[in-house]
């Protein structure tokens, strides 16, 4: 692999192109993105030059697809008529069935592998990338592609292999389900405009996604609404039990059965 074709140079698509030569890339990393990302790319020695997509895209061996969700399907779209046989196309789409149905539609002369980093910030953009980002945190696939978990291996990224349908039931549950509690209860406390005078680490901790731009989430609502309206009554369901709970000696055996749970999803 000589020649790898980030597709969306910010945060996401940045940490990609800084751990690539962090685990030891020596090839070119080309950027197509926005003027002023690209230029803040190239600053930061994140990439080694910037190209439109159809030149990037005829002469590389992996690209990687690392826009909102729109612009990945819209990518999708055109790229199979730029790109040499045999190229490897990867994506970090939130959501993964809408994007790897489109791939499958779309994508003939290259190799499609659908992928999703567990990991990011609440900042955007290229000054933001981290070589680091992906290290220790999930990284799913939806098929096997020997040369790229080797790539992803060498982040130091802990690769899950599930297809792009359980993803978003999953994701809906431990990721987008986070953003609405978070995004709900920053609403809540506001309005109390008194609360924000006594608020702790725990007000602190769990609005934390609030501050995450609506525009990253516009894309992931509209290809995940299905399974995040599921999630979003399981949640409710568990809220309304709490409550009718909160005088009763039930509300013990919530808070074991959470902080097991909670155990869980740490390995502990």
């Amino acid at each position: 692999m000589k020649t790898v074709v980030v597709v969306g140079v910010g945060l996401i698509g940045g940490s990609f192109a800084l751990a690539l030569r962090e685990s030891g890339f020596r090839g070119t990393i080309i950027g197509v993105s926005s003027p002023d990302a690209v230029r803040v790319a190239l600053e930061k020695g994140i990439i080694d030059e910037a190209l439109p997509l159809a030149e990037a895209a005829a002469i590389a061996d992996l690209i990687y697809l690392a826009r909102p969700i729109e612009g990945i399907l819209a990518a999708l779209d055109e790229l199979d008529s730029f790109v040499k046989p045999g190229t490897l196309i990867t994506d970090a789409g939130s959501t993964k069935a809408a994007i790897c149905a489109r791939a499958a539609e779309k994508i003939r002369l290259g190799r499609f592998v659908g992928g999703h980093p567990m990991a990011g910030k609440e900042a955007r953009g290229a000054q933001e990338a981290d070589g680091s980002l992906f290290r220790g945190r999930p990284y799913v696939l939806t098929s096997r592609c020997a040369e790229l978990e080797e790539t992803i291996s060498n982040f130091g990224a802990r690769l899950v292999f599930i297809s792009a349908e359980e993803h978003d039931v999953l994701v809906a549950l431990t990721s987008h389900l986070p953003q609405l509690i978070s995004t709900a209860l920053a609403a809540s406390i506001a309005t109390q405009p008194e609360a924000a005078r006594v608020a702790g680490p725990a007000a602190m901790d769990l609005t934390r996604l609030a501050l995450s731009p609506y525009e990253i989430w516009r894309d992931i609502f509209a290809t995940n609404a299905t399974n995040i309206d599921a999630a979003l009554g399981v949640f409710i369901e568990k809220i309304e039990g709490l409550r009718a709970e909160l005088r009763a000696r039930g509300m013990e055996r919530e808070f074991e059965n959470a902080a097991a749970a909670a155990r869980g999803l740490r390995g502990k």
